[in-house]
């Protein structure tokens, strides 16, 4: 019914005079906001202005489980004049406002048909439409706006459209957080209008956009949707937050204590969150015109500086992860139907849950007692339970994944098994005897992965039949929240058997980087020196205080004081022994950790450590420590300069990886340190970051380090290589 001549859209006007415009980019798996697809959107509701026949329209998408998932990030990360960023956003501001128009101006109602992500400018395209019914798809179906994940902020309507639709706080929320909402939630806020099955989506959406037709622009449709919108609406929390936002004072405490909260969780670091909080004050302030152009000079700055160029990186290194096999042949990973854990306890109780609630996959327990047996399956169980809380499992979906994991104190099941991951005590005499045991009662293609921190997996595999069967699969605690799998290959681990473990990982939702073999592989020895140096600080006389302040506030979510504590100065003075074996005097740790230990300084485990805990929680700095360190906090040092002995000890570590052949890449190197040890995201990773600052100016400041503190500063070969050669790690 029409000659509109669309390569993104597919169009169509039915009977009724409702015109539906489903967004579906070529060559695309999901729907991403750019030029092409803006071009076409905007072409369409330019046809639909002039027709008088279209009554209503209907916008979704014709990808199977996706409406739109935002701009393309391709495209931003492209931008590098604020004026062009800026020329982009007006257009897109245009086109949106010209979307509100049909409904308000030209009476044509316009329904948004929600099934799959719908995120960023796809939740905006959402908010400018009359009216949006979702899939109830919990899994699929999600809104929100995440930019400031990429260091961006909502800009084509965002963060004025969803203010006045949901409510200040409730805005405010989403929008600083990044975080998303699934239907459910979404039609409790007044994010959406309706949630019906996503076979009837369209349908559905068709029948409301003639019913607003036929009601008139001043009139509201009938049905329990409405009324249910109407109770939350009335409910006194809600009338209680509305008072507040509609009361000017009430608006200045809510911004400021929005603000406070704010600085408090990014420390200033990230420069989107109060760019965003800026633009939905200027508008709920001073009005809608100055809110959509404070979006524009916000966001035109904010789309070129270094913190949104480093996460857009960050994004792009994760994507292509995901198409990572791990090796460069082209052997296909094998189906894992059934897996085996070594272990119940933390670590293996949570390698097991995964398996069951992300993996979906059969999994055994094997302990050495009925005892451990209970502590695995409470493990997993725990996990279950919280997924069922937070509603992210329904009950009875929850007894399935429990039924997908036994437990055992014999070999029995292990036959069948095509992965055995073994999660026992750091000890090389226990993990090759694991290794014999699980040969002899499993099949010749069994893979067998040690969940080891810092033993070589030569080492492991040293005696065994099938060498070629055994890789190291790395977690972190807790592994049904951590995001990393490191997985460690040897010379004789087969191309099928990484290929297997990466796709398995995968599976499990882990975002996994592979690495060559050796002490401490790449994680473990990019921690190791930066704890190191919280030991020599302390012997120096600076404050536990100081030195976890300085580089929470450099962009770390703890200290490291408080991380030795979370791993166990135990657990960091045996792996510190590892290291200074293999590495000598480079990555010798202080004699302080000895003190600790010596005291019965354990961390978090038992109460004590740089910190006091009481039942679990960290109360604070123990003063006595320094009694048993032999010292007195009273020397004084500039936040920069802890930051620098801490931070540069890592980067150069992880620049001697690279130099040493453990790290296949600079991009692992990044995601490794971010998504296993939180190094801080808005930095890009260690490389980003050498390439941020230079890597003269890193050569130059490790330099002056050594000259003060040692030769474990020495800079890396191939620092001081890029540094005479202007050469940058990632570009």
């Amino acid at each position: 019914m029409t000659d509109l001549k669309l390569k993104h859209i597919k169009f169509d006007v039915d009977a009724d005079g409702v015109a539906t415009v489903l967004l579906d980019k070529k060559g695309e798996a999901f729907n991403s906001l750019g030029p092409d697809l803006g071009d076409d959107l905007f072409a369409a509701i330019e046809h639909i202005e002039g027709n008088d026949e279209i009554k209503a329209v209907v916008i979704g998408s014709a990808k199977k489980d996706n409406f739109l998932s935002g701009a393309d990030i391709r495209w931003l990360k492209s931008l590098d004049d604020p004026a062009e960023a800026a020329e982009m956003l007006e257009a897109a501001q245009d086109g949106y406002m010209r979307i509100e128009k049909l409904a308000t101006e030209l009476g044509k109602p316009v329904v948004a048909a929600i099934h799959g992500a719908c995120l960023g400018g796809g939740t905006e395209l959402a908010l400018a439409c009359s009216m949006r019914i979702a899939s109830n798809d919990e899994k699929k179906t999600q809104l929100g706006q995440p930019e400031v994940k990429l260091g961006l902020i909502p800009a084509a309507g965002g963060t004025q459209r969803l203010p006045r639709l949901v409510g200040v706080a409730a805005a405010l929320d989403l929008i600083l957080t990044g975080r998303t909402v699934r239907p459910r939630r979404a039609l409790k806020m007044g994010l959406i209008d309706e949630a019906c099955p996503k076979e009837v989506l369209l349908d559905i959406a068709k029948k409301r956009a003639l019913e607003a037709v036929a009601a008139g622009p001043d009139q509201e449709t009938d049905g329990e949707n409405t009324i249910g919108r109407i109770r939350s609406f009335l409910a006194p929390a809600h009338l209680q937050q509305l008072a507040l936002e509609e009361n000017p004072v009430g608006r200045r405490l809510l911004f400021s204590k929005a603000e406070e909260a704010m600085l408090a969780e990014t420390k200033g670091n990230y420069p989107a969150p109060p760019a965003a909080l800026r633009a939905v004050k200027t508008g709920i302030d001073e009005g809608l015109d100055a809110g959509y152009a404070a979006e524009i000079d916000e966001f035109k700055e904010l789309v070129v500086s270094p913190e949104a160029k480093a996460l857009m990186s960050l994004f792009f290194a994760t994507q292509d992860l995901k198409k990572d096999r791990g090796t460069d042949s082209d052997v296909a990973p094998r189906p894992v139907a059934r897996t085996a854990v070594l272990g119940g306890g933390l670590m293996g109780g949570g390698i097991a849950a995964v398996n069951a609630t992300v993996a979906d996959t059969p999994t055994r327990i094997k302990e050495i007692d009925e005892a451990g047996v209970g502590r695995g399956l409470a493990y997993v169980g725990g996990v279950v339970n919280k997924q069922v809380k937070r509603r992210r499992l329904k009950p009875r979906d929850a007894a399935k994944r429990m039924h997908l994991v036994t437990a055992t104190t014999d070999w029995s099941g292990f036959e069948k098994v095509d992965l055995v991951i073994e999660a026992v005590f750091e000890d090389l005499d226990l993990k090759r005897e694991m290794v014999q045991q699980v040969e002899a009662v499993t099949g010749p293609e069994t893979i067998f992965a040690s969940n080891t921190s810092s033993i070589p997996i030569a080492l492991i595999a040293e005696g065994a039949q099938r060498p070629e069967n055994i890789i190291g699969m790395h977690y972190f605690s807790p592994v049904e929240k951590m995001p990393l799998l490191e997985i460690i290959v040897t010379d004789q681990t087969a191309d099928w058997v990484t290929a297997t473990a990466v796709a398995f990982g995968k599976k499990q939702g882990k975002t996994v980087i592979v690495v060559n073999d050796g002490t401490g592989f790449y994680t473990s020895r990019f921690v190791a020196p930066y704890m190191n140096e919280v030991g020599y600080l302390l012997e120096e006389g600076v404050s536990v205080e100081d030195i976890d302040a300085a580089m929470v506030d450099w962009g770390f979510p703890v200290g490291p004081a408080q991380l030795i504590d979370e791993v166990g100065i135990d657990v960091a003075a045996k792996v510190g022994k590892v290291m200074r074996e293999a590495f000598g005097d480079r990555l010798v740790a202080p004699a302080g950790f000895d003190k600790l230990l010596a005291d019965d300084r354990m961390g978090r485990k038992n109460g004590r450590g740089l910190y006091l805990y009481e039942d679990g929680k960290r109360q604070g700095v123990d003063p006595t420590v320094y009694d048993t360190l032999g010292v007195t906090p009273e020397t004084k040092l500039a936040p920069s300069e802890i930051q620098d002995r801490l931070a540069l000890h890592m980067v150069n570590e992880a620049a001697l990886c690279l130099e040493e052949g453990i790290l296949r890449s600079a991009r692992d190197g990044d995601i490794g340190a971010m998504f296993g040890l939180a190094f801080p995201p808005f930095l890009g990773g260690p490389f980003s970051y050498v390439d941020k600052l230079g890597p003269g100016v890193v050569v130059e400041r490790l330099t002056r380090l050594a000259d003060s503190h040692g030769d474990r500063y020495q800079p890396a070969g191939i620092l001081v290589e890029h540094a005479n050669e202007e050469k940058l790690f990632r570009g």
